[in-house]
């Protein structure tokens, strides 16, 4: 739904405010401004936003990150607070397919950067959202995995990924397991269900697209 993507735009924006430019997030070795940098970067220069996924772009990516990084923060954030229309991934055609994972983990990666954080409850239409799209990243951030993953959203579902072989169980609420296939597994409340070894290498492998 266009409507979360929306929501966690402002939630995230809000608490770029709250915490400043130097809170830490998840993603790691980034402040709150590089994040917010990220995300401009993303919505706005389609040319360097190709870096976050073709290798030899990634130089030019974090240039244009890195200078966008050096503009007055609050700028930054309201500029992550309003998408232009024209935006590749924000225009709203294209909002909801792009953006109903990306600012819920990223909103994520803020709450979940600082200590005392606690997992949201989230609406059951939100978590449905969330599940349709981490199916199809699931099969994506363990199609490399030598194992047989069975991904599980009690209520909403169940998918499997990975490559074959010994058994795995993910376990976790829809938001839980976006964040945990996003790379993002030491922040994230889901169960892991499997040999030592192979649970191990789940919660510290480097998933994600």
């Amino acid at each position: 739904m266009a409507r979360y993507a929306q929501s966690e735009r402002q939630l995230l924006a809000d608490l770029l405010i709250a915490v400043g430019p130097d809170a830490p997030t998840l993603c790691e070795g980034w402040t709150a401004r590089d994040l917010a940098a990220h995300l401009v970067m993303r919505e706005r220069r389609p040319d360097a936003a190709a870096g976050i996924l073709i290798g030899p772009l990634r130089r030019h990516s974090e240039r244009v990150r890195t200078s966008l990084a050096t503009r007055p923060y609050p700028e930054l954030v309201d500029m992550v607070r309003a998408a232009p229309w024209w935006s590749l991934v924000s225009n709203p055609l294209a909002d909801a397919a792009a953006n109903t994972m990306e600012f819920f983990i990223h909103h994520e990666d803020v709450r979940r950067g600082r200590p005392g954080w606690r997992p949201r409850e989230l609406p059951r239409e939100q978590q449905e959202a969330l599940w349709r799209r981490a199916k199809g990243v699931a099969r994506l951030a363990l199609r490399r995995v030598r194992a047989a993953v069975r991904v599980q959203a009690p209520g909403y579902g169940e998918t499997t990924a990975g490559s074959g072989g010994a058994q795995v169980r993910l376990v976790g609420a829809p938001g839980e397991l976006a964040i945990f296939l996003s790379g993002r597994q030491r922040a994230a409340r889901v169960q892991v269900d499997g040999t030592p070894e192979m649970a191990a290498f789940l919660r510290s492998a480097k998933l994600g697209v």
